[in-house]
């Protein structure tokens, strides 16, 4: 949300998530970049300071030219932000880090996991049906999709497009496809996306009670503490003002034969049974606040805004029959 600046205190960490499983020049980089005591002494300089490359020469005893090397490799690795700021001599480049937690998946051979996994990413815009009250709005990451408090903006032709959307009652469902082949079962269902509450501008205390349907059927709500603002998102782009809000928290929602859990903790005893997974060929996945006690309201992040590269995904952890 934006109309003018409001200070936040609570500065979730910053995280970066590596799936090695996944063929990608980008992750090459990130691990070779950090293949490199020296750099990761230059990510440890920057953890709660910015500097200059000159400044970050001087602080790790090294030549300028050897910084600006190493400072050149995490910054094409997307690990360290850079900037040139007007100086008492032309202009110097003050760099910041990115991230502050990076977690990284190793691949699992096959025939390791007799299990088999499903995964597919939905963007936050590819809603299929909407109820929303204002404040509402959707940002794309070149800018405001339709109008800002205005709800036919959800219906917008570039809602497809959207990074970031926002309303403080209401739901957007999604449709996944449902790709589970006969011969499996289905172990798990699970969702995780980036989100929070939504207050005016932004505000680190506004709970908000954010509840997920999958086919229908309640699975579990958490209680967002806040809706984030102050200190710009690792992926929120630069033309967005820091007072609105910028990034949100990953959560995740997981159901099973024993019930239905929101990062590991049991919500409601909803099982895979309960949701009829089978009778149909997609999957609908509906987010939400219902009008309660709370400040309310959510922010849905896309994989180009907030802290974590990921649109909405569901996996779907299955086993052979039999």
């Amino acid at each position: 949300m934006a109309t003018g600046p409001k200070d936040s205190t609570y500065f979730p960490p910053r995280v970066l998530l590596i799936d090695t499983s996944e063929t990608s020049a980008q992750v090459d980089l990130i691990l070779k970049a950090l293949a490199s005591d020296k750099r990761i002494g230059i990510l440890r300089l920057l953890s709660s300071h910015v500097y200059s490359i000159n400044e970050i020469a001087e602080l790790m005893d090294m030549p300028t030219s050897t910084a600006t090397m190493h400072i050149g490799i995490l910054e094409t690795a997307g690990l360290v932000h850079a900037e040139l700021k007007p100086a008492s001599r032309g202009l110097q480049k003050i760099c910041a880090r990115v991230y502050d937690n990076i977690e990284i998946k190793l691949p699992r051979a096959p025939h390791d996991d007799p299990e088999q996994t499903i995964d597919v990413s939905m963007p936050v815009g590819a809603y299929v049906d909407c109820q929303v009250a204002p404040t509402c709005g959707l940002v794309g990451e070149m800018g405001i999709i339709g109008e800002v408090d205005v709800p036919a903006s959800f219906y917008h032709p570039d809602r497809i497009y959207a990074q970031l959307i926002w309303f403080r009652h209401g739901y957007v469902e999604y449709r996944f496809p449902n790709n589970m082949p006969s011969h499996l079962l289905l172990d798990s269902l699970q969702i995780s996306l980036e989100l929070c509450s939504e207050a005016p501008l932004s505000n680190p205390d506004w709970p908000s009670n954010i509840s997920m349907w999958i086919n229908g059927v309640e699975t579990g709500t958490w209680t967002s503490p806040g809706d984030f603002g102050g200190q710009r998102g690792a992926l929120t782009p630069m033309w967005w003002e820091e007072w609105n809000t910028q990034y949100g928290l990953l959560k995740t929602w997981r159901v099973t034969a024993e019930g239905s859990f929101i990062d590991g903790t049991q919500v409601s005893a909803i099982t895979l049974s309960k949701l009829n997974i089978t009778d149909k060929n997609y999957i609908t996945v509906r987010i939400g606040v219902k009008n309660e006690e709370t400040p309310g309201g959510v922010n849905i992040f896309g994989s180009k805004f907030g802290n974590y590269p990921q649109d909405i995904r569901m996996r779907m952890r299955c086993r052979p029959k039999g």
